[in-house]
């Protein structure tokens, strides 16, 4: 049963293998819809992610905060949102926990030391899920008897 709720969340997220892989801590840019009035525009929020919920449901959340002008903005987004129509990876830091709720608290002098950023390689970068590549078929050996004649 347990396999079946799991595999039914799969195919319930929508773009699954869009969306990078994420971590707490990680610093992105989220572009999402937003309509006024008749208008419809796009606009870009670009934070840390203190928390991540929902596993391996089909709704997973994603808290982003940033600070604008001295005060703290958070986030909670669905990731299967129809608003959110991009998530762009911006830098990685190292984390410690799972979800950083005490960020919250600090100041930016301090979270400097504490969140500090680590050089990510072109190849670590989190890339979209793919399928693994196909694998080539393995060369046929030559027949005992053909090697025998040769």
């Amino acid at each position: 049963m347990h396999q079946k709720l799991i595999s039914f969340n799969l195919k319930q997220r929508k773009a699954f293998s869009e969306l990078p892989e994420l971590r707490a801590g990680d610093v992105v840019k989220i572009s999402r819809k937003i309509k006024e009035g008749a208008k419809e525009r796009i606009q870009i929020f670009q934070g840390t992610i203190i928390a991540l919920k929902g596993g391996q449901s089909a709704s997973r959340t994603v808290t982003i905060r940033k600070v604008s002008d001295g005060i703290g903005v958070e986030l909670i987004l669905p990731l299967s949102s129809d608003q959110i129509q991009k998530i762009e990876f911006v830098k990685r830091t190292t984390a410690r926990r799972s979800k950083l709720y005490f960020v919250r608290d600090k100041s930016a002098k301090v979270l400097s030391k504490k969140l500090k950023e680590v050089p990510v390689k072109e190849s670590m970068k989190p890339k979209k899920k793919e399928e693994a590549p196909v694998v080539e078929a393995a060369k046929e050996e030559t027949p005992i008897e053909e090697q025998k004649e040769a």
